[in-house]
């Protein structure tokens, strides 16, 4: 008798997940895709408070397949992921953290959006429960979408549906040398070599808690692996996309995720050897990767921190840190009739400084909240223009599903 091929394996790596793993089980449970359709591959990674047998009871009466692989603990998710990918059968591949949940029709919505539109990664809604959640990403469902017309690379976690013969065909797997933003790398990749990514917005396909023992792994680790998630991806980037506009639009990610945040309030509590060692850390970075196209994609206040990052200025970057973190709004002077509006933060045509104007120039975004301000003429072209040519442009024919993936 021949099995038939499931349409989503469900990898789960549980790490003392107690009691958490209990409603994440549960949700799985309550999939109305058919248990048929589904198979489990759940890794326990050397937990010691009953994870491995609360898994265990799972796979005993569960209406669909369960593998549990019981093993000593790797140090951190990349481990237990590799080792469910590698067992999985399914068309499709979710990777489902043990202290999160699913919503009930998260698998069968998703499953339907990449089987109607042909594309490999699919981005189900995401609620917080005790925590923040990306939302950016969320504002309306999209059939067919890519990295770089969209906010999708602000939502890097690996709790996406993939096309497993995407990850197959190119080898994909999670980093297991980096201890945080393992899963940054892996799904980055994926966006920049699928064949289209969808977005399920209209439904809350996700549920990702927020532990109160203090375990859960995003909020732990030192500052240096930050650095070293920064690195690794912004490696990604330089290796996967040629040097200009679409690799500074995802160069912001990194920079403004991983990097700037450092240069934030906590640089005000860090001691001098840490600001130091800070700095010295994002040096490589800045010199390889920051640039004018990077820096005017931000508002001005991120902007001048890592501008002062950059020149490895601690003085000045100090207070703008405090002016930013006193959440003063910045002075506005308008010149040029109104169409440039420069921010007066700390250190503004400071001679001492000697800090360019650019840095404090307010792109339209920022400086259409300033009365007076007036869209340059280029600028105002140049959009009308852009518009224009995108109503003019026919749209694009179906796509059937299992096309080609982008290189």
């Amino acid at each position: 008798m021949t099995v038939a091929q499931p349409d989503v394996s469900v990898i789960i790596g549980a790490y003392e997940a107690m009691p958490y793993l209990v409603e994440c089980l549960a949700s799985v449970e309550a999939q109305t895709l058919a248990p048929e359709r589904i198979e489990v591959i759940a890794v326990d990674d050397g937990s010691t408070d009953g994870t491995g047998d609360c898994l265990e009871e799972f796979a005993a009466r569960a209406p669909m397949p369960v593998t549990v692989i019981r093993q000593e603990n790797s140090g951190g998710p990349s481990g237990p992921r590799n080792v469910g990918l590698g067992k999985a059968s399914g068309r499709y591949v979710f990777f489902l953290d043990a202290d999160d949940r699913l919503g009930p029709e998260a698998l069968e919505r998703m499953v339907a959006m990449a089987d109607k539109n042909g594309t490999d990664v699919v981005l189900g809604r995401i609620e917080g429960v005790n925590r923040s959640a990306p939302k950016s990403m969320f504002g309306k469902t999209l059939d067919r979408t890519d990295v770089y017309s969209s906010n999708i690379k602000f939502t890097l976690s690996a709790q996406k549906l993939f096309r497993r013969e995407l990850l197959e065909r190119h080898n994909m797997r999670f980093d297991e040398s980096l201890w945080t933003g393992e899963d940054a790398l892996f799904t980055m990749e994926a966006y920049l070599r699928a064949d289209g990514v969808s977005v399920v917005a209209d439904y809350t396909c996700y549920y990702l808690v927020g532990r109160d023992d203090g375990k859960h792994v995003t909020k732990s680790g030192s500052y240096t692996l930050r650095f070293d998630s920064a690195r690794a991806l912004m490696g990604l980037l330089e290796r996967m996309v040629p040097a200009g506009s679409k690799r500074d639009v995802l160069m912001v990610r990194p920079f403004l995720v991983t990097v700037l945040p450092q240069f934030g309030p906590v640089f005000l509590r860090d001691t001098e050897e840490v600001r130091q060692n800070k700095l010295a850390l994002a040096k490589p970075l800045m010199d390889a990767h920051w640039n004018e196209g990077v820096a005017h994609r931000l508002k001005v206040h991120e902007r001048l921190r890592l501008h002062l990052v950059a020149q490895q200025r601690p003085d000045l970057l100090k207070d703008v840190v405090e002016f930013v973190r006193a959440k003063r709004q910045a002075a506005a002077i308008l010149e040029k009739r109104g169409s440039r509006v420069y921010l007066v933060y700390p250190h503004f045509r400071s001679k001492r400084a000697r800090i360019p104007d650019w840095v404090y120039l307010a792109e339209p975004r920022e400086a259409q909240a300033f009365l007076g301000w007036r869209e340059g003429r280029t600028t105002s072209f140049l959009r009308r223009a852009a518009r224009k040519i995108r109503r003019a442009l026919p749209s694009r024919p179906p796509v059937t599903p299992g096309g080609a993936a982008a290189a």
